[in-house]
Order: C-alpha cells, then structure tokens, then sequence
C-alpha cells in the first residue's frame, strides 16, 4: 500500500489525548488519525455533498418537486405529513 503524507495542526487538548492515547496502547498517534480519518471521511464526504445540493436546490441550479406535488403522486395527504413532521420535531 502507497502512502502520502500529511502534516496537520490540532489544538493542545486534542493532541493531548491523543499522545495520551498513544502512549497507554504503545501504538503510534499517526495510527489513531489514519483511523479516525478511514472510520470518518465518507460521513463527512456525504455531508459535504448534501450540503453542496441543498445550496444548489436553493439557488434554484437544480430542480425540485413540491411537497404537495410530491405528495399528490404518491397518493399521501401534503398537510398532514406537515402536520405529522411538525409533532417529531416537537417530540425531539
């Protein structure tokens, strides 16, 4: 396996557990960031990508479907999925 090397700066109180966390394994802290990184990278890619098609829906780039529209075609009633929606963001 190739690797590239990358150089990161972290804030003290990271870098402490960190070291911390390395030195109690014997494991080195370039492990525990290859693995962070490897174990994180595809929810940040797919949360970058939403956010990014979210910005272009809302600049009008792309295009939607209503809710009512939407609704409509899939033989559900659009004031009552509000209605219900409403009562899960309430619930928490």
């Amino acid at each position: 396996m190739s690797t590239g090397v990358l150089s990161i700066r972290l804030p003290d109180d990271i870098k402490a557990r960190l070291d911390a966390l390395a030195a109690s394994t014997g494991r080195p802290a370039a492990f525990y960031v290859r693995e962070a990184v490897a174990e994180h990278l595809g929810d940040l890619e797919y949360a970058y990508t939403l956010r990014a098609e979210a910005e272009a829906a809302r600049r009008g780039d792309v295009s939607t479907t209503s809710l009512d529209a939407l609704a409509a075609e899939l033989g559900f009633d659009a004031d009552e999925l509000r209605a219900e929606a409403r009562a899960n963001v309430a619930r928490g």
